[in-house]
């Protein structure tokens, strides 16, 4: 018997409530719980608690992969129903680009390190079964800019799907 599907929500540590980011955030994690997915995220504050957030207020699980080295000046959100403390950085990413859907929502330089190695991923033929999404139309003129400077193809390009909101990014992996 297989387990849970498991959707890696990548977003901003910085993202507050109030901002558009935060509530597209909130409402994908209620969308994802919804729709049956154990959410994971990094496990620590922004968009990692609104996801978090919004799949344990619809019931759904959620899982932390936070660094074991950060413990002593982070904690995971209070949101995460299960902590898996990673022995470092490159641990914690290796683990959260594993998941059966990769989402993204909001985010910084942390949030596009995850993003590019779920595209190379992509690039070398690995992971191509697991949807990457990157949500929101800052993300859509980043993927273009990329592409173009890049020197990307379109195939390469069609390793990230672009969703306008939430609703669309969960309508992408079913």
């Amino acid at each position: 018997m297989a387990g849970p599907r498991v959707a890696s929500v990548f977003g901003s540590a910085t993202l507050r409530p109030g901002d558009p980011e935060y509530a597209s955030a909130l409402r994908l994690g209620r969308l994802l719980a919804g729709a049956g997915w154990t959410v994971m995220t990094g496990g620590y504050d922004g968009a990692m608690a609104a996801v978090s957030q919004g799949a344990r207020e619809a019931g759904g699980d959620v899982i932390g992969i936070t660094v074991e080295a950060w413990r002593h000046r982070l904690q995971a959100n209070r949101w995460v129903t299960e902590e898996r403390p990673a022995p470092d950085l490159p641990s914690r990413l290796a683990t959260l680009v594993r998941a059966d859907a990769l989402l993204a929502v909001g985010g910084g330089v942390g949030t596009l390190s995850e993003v590019a190695l779920a595209w190379h991923l992509r690039l070398r033929g690995e992971d191509l079964a697991r949807p990457l999404v990157v949500i929101g139309e800052r993300w859509r003129r980043l993927v273009a800019t990329l592409v173009r400077e890049l020197g990307l193809t379109p195939a390469d390009a069609g390793c990230v799907r672009l969703a306008g909101g939430p609703d669309d990014a969960v309508a992408m992996i079913g």
